[in-house]
């Protein structure tokens, strides 16, 4: 994948974005997941298009990190994530109960903000097998 200047670890969408849509309900991590997927990526190199604040959700007692470990992003970030999936952010904003979640700081650059599903949109899916 091109490496252009962009947001957040660089710029991953080429001139045709692959397409990835949301599913009803789903994690906002979880769809960045299956992009990372889509792109044939690790998650954590998708990631790297966001500043990210805090870490993900921890089982108690050092386990790893939880199913339902859920980042919250601002609107740089939002429109980040609909030019990855090569959809509008009007779909996103349907199906991720997260997309609306609005405590980010809002500037120019792509951020996000670890959070813990629950506690940020109450109950929500995840679109990937375990």
């Amino acid at each position: 994948m091109p490496g252009a200047a962009g947001f957040g670890g660089g710029r991953l969408v080429s001139a045709r974005p692959l397409r990835t849509g949301p599913l009803a309900g789903e994690l906002t991590s979880s769809l960045i997941g299956r992009v990372a997927g889509r792109y044939g990526m690790e998650r954590g190199e998708v990631l790297a298009q966001w500043s990210l604040t805090g870490s993900p959700a921890r089982h108690p007692g050092g386990g790893g990190v939880r199913a339902d470990a859920e980042v919250v992003l601002n609107g740089a970030g939002r429109r980040v994530l609909a030019e990855l999936c090569g959809v509008e952010s009007r779909v996103l904003a349907r199906a991720l109960p997260a997309y609306a979640v609005d405590d980010v700081a809002q500037d120019a650059v792509a951020r996000g903000r670890w959070r813990v599903a629950q506690t940020a949109t109450g109950p929500a899916v995840f679109g990937c097998r375990s």
